[in-house]
């Protein structure tokens, strides 16, 4: 028997790794020769120190957003488990001395597969804190996730919210490059079988799956 052919949304995956697996090799040897001419006393360049830690600042937040699309956009395998040291590492890289903060309170390793919803539903929350805030990940249960989103304004776009509902619309032509990731994360969690649940209240918003 052949093989069974690939779905759109595998292919997708497939094409997000590729991309992240052949960005990260140069953006990492960016950082190498940056560490090199920190070693050299920064000689090589008109303004010194200056440049060279902006440019690594640049190159620290290129690498988290990288390591991060990896999760949140390539290839999910159900037997691959990430851990706890990873997560908080990508997250504090890319999310450092910004407007939101992001607090990975998951003790144990958890599914590929249900990590990359977390940090698609994590981009969602992002888009909904307008002037800022803190988003928090926590286990519920067993099994489950807790995602809390605090922040002094909740802009919700209804359109983009109903789509993560357990019988939420497909996404349509007119969708934004910018909010794929709410689409993204409705096929993931119907791939598994899991319901978003979501509730705002006064302070924020808490999403559970």
């Amino acid at each position: 028997m052949g093989q069974a052919p690939l779905s759109p949304g595998a292919l997708a995956q497939l094409v997000g790794s590729r991309i992240c697996h052949d960005l990260i090799s140069p953006v990492g040897a960016i950082g190498n020769g940056l560490e090199l001419l920190a070693m050299a006393g920064g000689r090589t360049m008109p303004g010194g120190s200056a440049e060279l830690e902006l440019i690594s600042d640049s190159v620290v937040q290129a690498n988290a957003r990288i390591r991060f699309f990896r999760v949140a956009f390539g290839l999910a395998g159900h037997e691959q488990r990430l851990g706890r040291s990873e997560l908080r590492g990508i997250l504090a890289d890319l999310y450092a001395g910004g407007r939101v903060r992001v607090d990975w309170q998951v003790e144990e390793d958890r599914p590929r597969a249900t990590v990359q919803i977390a940090f698609l539903l994590v981009l969602c929350l992002e888009s909904a804190l307008a002037r800022g805030g803190q988003i928090t990940i926590r286990a519920a249960g067993d099994a489950g996730w807790l995602l809390r989103a605090e922040g002094p304004v909740l802009r919700i776009d209804s359109a983009l919210w109903r789509m993560l509902a357990p019988d939420g619309a497909p996404a349509t032509m007119d969708l934004r490059a910018g909010d794929v990731h709410f689409a993204l994360a409705r096929d993931r969690m119907r791939d598994l079988g899991l319901d978003l649940h979501a509730t705002k209240d006064t302070e924020g918003m808490t999403l559970t799956f």
